[in-house]
């Protein structure tokens, strides 16, 4: 069954319907949004009738609207944040779903979350209604549906696990590496400079690249993570990566900072501390994909602190150490690296303990000349061998030493 609030009068009006099959999806081709900061309105035409449901996320605190597979293809500048909203994400979530998310500048709530025809006789238009509300009253709302989210949370995670169920078991002995593509769906991540290309597409590009480069490795079996313009949580990867028995993840992203002349790539592997600011920053930012997203916050997993789960997870974090080494000598007078590009910070897609793991800046998309190097095709077949290069290096102790 799927929650459903369509032509609520208020917040919090539910009904159930059953979920239809698939079909063709929804396009939203105009958005408006007009108010201050007490009411927001806005409004989103439909070609067709949408089904939505409502949620509130607190930290940060966002009003969540799930919809049907929808594309969005109005100007972006026609929905940019205002009034109650500081932020404002929409897109796919999967084949199946999109989501609208709207980060709150304070805390607000929906007062109408209308479904109505078009006077014209075509298509709808999806009206909500915001107003602010006190942090208590927020809170309230947060914890009078917590049911609900951990409902939808948990269905989205159970749908994509079916992937992981599905998958071939890797032959005995291989070495299996899970390669993650970052961003997906929602989150887009960074945009290009001069292209506005996202960032989004081009690390599922080079993940592709990698998988197909390694596929001519000898015991070797590598799977994407993402394996399509997808939303998954930062915990999903980590728990895909798990779940498939990866003996190592190598995560792919291309960022962007103020400063456009610095470019390079950097390896970062996870610390309690960060080695500098510009690597806090960049895990501070990573680390809000969920938020993007639309996911709540369920806090780090619970795991028993023992001698033995310490043992391991500095175990897992030499290993980590290891490979970044090990690709910052591949890159090294091949690819341009940035000062110090071994550097450290509390990425929560590096947290499983068991796993190591490397966090791959490809170069900056704020920086013209590696953001055409992120758009060529060669330079991303010299990425995936240099990368092969490394796990071959990195790989041979590893097994040497029964790992």
């Amino acid at each position: 069954m799927l929650l459903v609030v369509a032509g609520a009068g208020a917040a919090g009006s539910v009904t159930f319907a059953a979920q239809a099959e698939p079909a063709d999806p929804l396009a939203v081709y105009a958005a408006r949004i007009v108010g201050d900061r007490a009411r927001t309105r806005i409004v989103l035409e439909f070609d067709r009738k949408p089904e939505i449901a409502v949620r509130y996320i607190a930290r940060p605190d966002r009003i969540v609207i799930d919809l049907p597979a929808t594309v969005f293809t109005f100007p972006e500048a026609d929905l940019e944040a205002r009034g109650l909203f500081r932020d404002i994400r929409y897109g796919s979530m999967d084949a199946d779903s999109a989501r609208l998310v709207l980060t709150a500048d304070r805390p607000a709530r929906l007062v109408a979350s209308e479904v109505m025809a078009n006077e014209s006789g075509t298509g709808y238009r999806l009206v909500l209604d915001a107003e602010m509300v006190s942090q208590q009253d927020f809170e309230k709302l947060v914890n009078d549906q917590s049911w609900m989210t951990a409902s939808v949370d948990a269905t989205a995670t159970a749908q994509r696990g079916d992937r992981v169920g599905q998958s071939e078991p890797a032959a005995p002995g291989a070495f299996v590496i899970a390669i993650d593509a970052g961003h997906g769906g929602i989150d887009a991540g960074a945009t290009g400079a001069a292209t506005k290309t996202q960032e989004k597409e081009i690390t599922l590009a080079f993940a592709k690249a990698l998988s197909d480069r390694l596929k001519g490795e000898p015991g070797i079996e590598a799977f994407l993570v993402r394996e399509g313009d997808e939303f998954l949580s930062l915990s999903e990867r980590v728990t895909i990566a798990r779940q498939r028995g990866a003996n190592l993840l190598i995560s792919f992203h291309a960022d962007t900072l103020r400063q456009s002349n610095i470019r390079g790539a950097t390896v970062y592997t996870i610390s309690d501390k960060a080695s500098d600011r510009m690597a806090a920053d960049l895990a501070e930012r990573e680390n809000l994909s969920d938020a993007v997203g639309g996911v709540s916050d369920t806090g780090e997993p619970a795991e028993v602190s023992d001698i033995l789960l310490d043992l391991t997870r500095r175990e897992t974090q030499a290993f980590s150490i290891s490979m970044a080494e090990s690709v910052v000598r591949s890159f090294e007078g091949q690819v341009a690296l940035i000062n110090n590009p071994h550097r450290y910070a509390g990425f929560r897609v590096l947290q499983a303990h068991d796993v190591p793991s490397i966090l791959l800046e490809l170069g900056f998309l704020s920086n013209k000349e590696d953001e055409k190097l992120l758009l060529d095709p060669a330079w991303r077949v010299k990425i995936a061998d240099l990368l092969a290069a490394a796990i071959r290096r990195y790989r041979l102790p590893v097994v040497a030493n029964g790992g």
